[in-house]
């Protein structure tokens, strides 16, 4: 079943959520110029259909004791990717998750607490596990985050 597309409304919360999730009701109403009960409505139904999923906080790993990052690239066996999948997002240092086409199956964004304890996780948690066939790791020097969420909005005047 397609998705429900999003109006000119839907995409203005969605916006305004992604710059600060922790705005009111009466805030993110008037600056989508939409009553407070629209508003509460609105947000029901984005959350009914999955669109909205939760609200987050996003930190700087490295303020928060994330000092060395790097993006590992895994190939894995056939069809192992349902029951690998649980067992990377069980791993703490493992912040995000992608199953991939290309010479490679999955990549990983990995986050340690230095160069020592993310060689720790790559050789001795994701280099172990019996369905991982391969592994190459890139360092992250620097990485920012766009805050982008959705496309932007074609119909738009």
């Amino acid at each position: 079943m397609a998705a429900e597309p999003l109006d000119r409304v839907d995409r203005a919360i969605v916006r305004e959520l992604t710059r600060d999730g922790r705005m009111s009701v009466a805030a993110l109403a008037e600056r989508v110029h939409i009553s407070r009960a629209h508003c509460y409505s609105r947000l029901n139904r984005l959350q009914d259909a999955g669109v909205i999923t939760g609200f987050t906080v996003r930190v700087d790993p490295v303020k928060v004791g994330f000092g060395a990052s790097a993006h590992v690239t895994m190939k894995l066996r056939q069809h192992d990717w349902r029951e690998l999948r649980a067992t990377l997002l069980a791993i703490p240092e493992v912040s995000h998750v992608s199953l991939v086409g290309g010479n490679m199956d999955v990549i990983l964004l990995v986050r340690a607490r230095d160069t020592a304890d993310l060689r720790r996780v790559i050789f001795d948690e994701l280099q172990t596990l019996p369905s991982v066939v391969d592994t190459q790791t890139y360092m992250v020097f620097d990485d920012q985050a766009s805050g982008q969420t959705i496309p932007p909005d074609e119909t738009a005047d």
